[in-house]
């Protein structure tokens, strides 16, 4: 904690230093409470891609389906709301309650969201108006959030629950609000130097100079339509600058017309500039009032912003109650749009998903394609891990996501996209997927996959969620497998961190622990063969797969001819071979229980070294070789010799 102090303290003077001011918006600094809260990794958040997509962007992101918000602070708090879900069952279910009751008021909701949208940004104009930078058109905005409360108020009253509560919290400022109501004009400009920011009748002293300005501007057209009579020069015009002020300027075809009392003070190409005693004297009036009149306005306006200062406690709690209305309404909306289903949350160790859906995927597919909708149970006592196996491009990382999103939902306080959902609250939710390297950690794949894996195993408790895609593929197929193989058996038989898992993979060999390990399932993602082609049905049913159909999705994906032919003769060499592993067979030693290697080489069969008693000779001589001990022409020799023998 005192590392906190201090770091907190030198952000506070860091501020300090650079705004050359006070912070009196900054009322306390309180720890970060993380009991309260789901962990979530950098990883967890970018796999499941909360707020920005894997390219970076909020569309195609969790929140660019859900922010339905109608304020900025709105937008902010929904952010934060994602990326840190709650993990106790009371605050959840008051949220889900605030969302229940907006999704059954239709008409009420769409009324608060209309009443929403002018409110703007208050949480940042108070802190500007706090720091002395609020410029007039933040304080109109304000102005006009201020008056949205009443009606934020008497909409939310008949709600109840949370929301009566949080609409009886609002505060509507009638005083504040009819400062800015009366001092502040109707639509001023953006800075105070443009003048016309403080509304007439607020101020006498300023009315009047506003005034005198407005008569000097009749009072120049009527002295320049008197000098014109009175010289016989039409084309005469009165006019100003910052180096001569106010000037008489004549042209030069009327220049013999030009009285003795004008006192010439510039020559142009095509007329002269003149000025009068009468004319000095009124610019000197003019100026002096218009000089008054903005400090006068400077002064009232830092009046006024000054009220808002003092007001900033209050003002922060409201921008704290009508962003949280703004999250909630547009949680509602979006749960009535997409069809979503309130979440039943308690402190369980089930969750269980009926026909449940990818929020984000089902909104990118092209138009009429239907998403598949499907199931997932998963129970720390019973079904803690599912091994999903399917082939390529046939869902099961659609699965393992959509899973993990929907406890997210439930527990940030939303409805998710399912028929129903169970949700045992989940402490923290793991995920290692895709394959990437960190090439300025000078990391491989496989070692950031390694190291993703370790941070899971030493950080995951029962209570936690894990979804593993492809845990093993960064390296060899039988490195792969054993460290596939041995990751979930350590999660299935360590008590600290008895997960519930859900674990896709290719390796179809992993089937095999569901028979000896109890609260291990299988299941695949099925398919359908139909003349020669594959049919994916994204259908999750019980059981393991034994086909990943590569060849078939690389002929999908527009790989050559010769290259798939040439794909399926080795595919059936392998298989051929006995290379996937089964019942152990006699003799061999067994390396995964209840599993066995290929079966060993038939006895009766003569190797290719067998064939010859001179290359069983060269064979015997070669494996006897120390080559660390010979010199190249040793070697060269010993090569020659092995190869005479061949040859002879």
């Amino acid at each position: 904690m005192q590392e906190a102090v201090i770091a907190a303290g030198a952000c506070l003077h860091y501020l300090s230093e650079t705004q050359q001011r006070g912070l009196p918006h900054i009322r306390s600094v309180r720890p970060l409470a993380l009991d309260g809260f789901m962990a979530l990794d950098p990883q967890t958040k970018r796999n499941l891609e909360l707020v920005s997509s894997m390219q970076g962007h909020p569309d195609g992101s969790l929140i660019g389906i859900l922010d339905r918000t109608r304020t900025p602070m709105g937008g902010r708090l929904l952010r934060t709301w994602l990326l840190r879900p709650l993990k106790e069952v009371a605050p959840i279910q008051q949220r889900l309650d605030a969302v229940r009751r907006l999704v059954d008021a239709g008409d009420t909701r769409a009324a608060l969201l209309d009443a929403l949208k002018p409110i703007g940004d208050i949480a940042r104009i108070t802190a500007r108006a706090a720091t002395g930078r609020a410029g007039p058109r933040d304080l109109v905005h304000l102005r006009l959030a201020l008056g949205q409360i009443p009606a934020l108020k008497e909409l939310l009253e008949p709600l109840g629950g949370t929301l009566a509560e949080l609409g009886s919290t609002l505060d509507a400022m009638p005083t504040l609000a009819g400062a800015l109501g009366e001092g502040l004009a109707e639509e001023p400009p953006a800075t105070l130097k443009d003048g016309g920011v403080i509304r007439d009748g607020f101020d006498p002293a300023l009315d009047e100079l506003r005034e005198m300005a407005r008569s000097g501007k009749s009072w120049l057209a009527k002295l320049q339509k008197e000098e014109s009579e009175r010289t016989g020069i039409p084309s005469l015009k009165i006019g100003f600058n910052r180096v001569f002020g106010y000037y008489l300027e004549i042209t030069h075809a009327h220049r013999d017309k030009v009285p003795e009392t004008y006192i010439r003070k510039q020559t142009l190409v095509n007329a002269e500039r003149y000025i009068t005693p009468e004319l000095k004297e009124f610019e000197e009036k003019i100026l002096t009032a218009e000089e008054r009149m903005t400090s006068l306005e400077a002064e009232l306006f830092a009046t006024l912003r000054a009220r808002v200062a003092d007001e900033t406690p209050t003002l922060q709690m409201n921008a704290h109650l009508m962003a949280t209305l703004d999250v909630q309404c547009a949680l509602a909306e979006t749960a009535v749009r997409k069809n979503y289903v309130c979440p039943d949350v308690d402190d369980g160790n089930v969750i269980d998903i009926e026909e449940g859906r990818h929020p984000v995927v089902e909104e990118l597919l092209p138009p009429g394609e239907p998403f598949i909708p499907n199931s997932v149970r998963l129970d720390t006592d019973a079904e803690q891990i599912l091994i999903i196996t399917g082939p390529n491009m046939a869902g099961k990382s659609v699965v393992i996501r959509q899973t993990g999103l929907i406890v997210l939902l439930a527990q940030v306080g939303s409805f998710v996209p399912a028929e129903a959902a169970h949700i045992g609250i989940v402490d923290r939710i793991f995920t290692r997927v895709g394959a990437s390297d960190n090439l300025a950690a000078g990391e491989s794949t496989f070692l950031v996959e390694m190291n993703e894996t370790a941070n899971i195993l030493n950080n995951a408790s029962p209570s936690s969620l894990i979804l593993l895609d492809e845990v093993g593929r960064g390296t060899s197929t039988f490195d792969g497998l054993s460290i596939a193989w041995s990751l979930v058996e350590f999660l299935h038989n360590t008590p600290r961190v008895a997960a519930r898992t859900l674990f896709a993979t290719h390796y179809h060999e992993l089937n095999e622990l569901a028979l000896h390990h109890s609260r291990i399932r299988n299941y695949r993602v099925q398919v359908q063969e139909h003349e020669g082609k594959v049919i994916f049905l994204r259908r999750l049913v019980s059981g393991g797969a034994d086909h990943s159909f590569g060849i078939e999705v690389a002929r999908m994906a527009g790989l050559p001819t010769d290259v798939i032919g040439r794909a399926q003769e080795i595919l059936r060499h392998l298989e051929g071979q006995h290379l996937a592993l089964g019942q152990a067979a006699t003799g061999t030693p067994e390396v995964f229980p209840g599993a066995r290697l290929p079966a060993p080489p038939d006895p009766t069969q003569m190797s290719l070294f067998d064939a010859d008693p001179k290359q069983a000779e060269v064979m015997k001589r070669l494996r006897e070789l120390e080559p660390d001990q010979m010199t190249p022409l040793d070697a060269l020799v010993t090569l020659s010799e092995m190869k005479s023998k061949l040859d002879s």
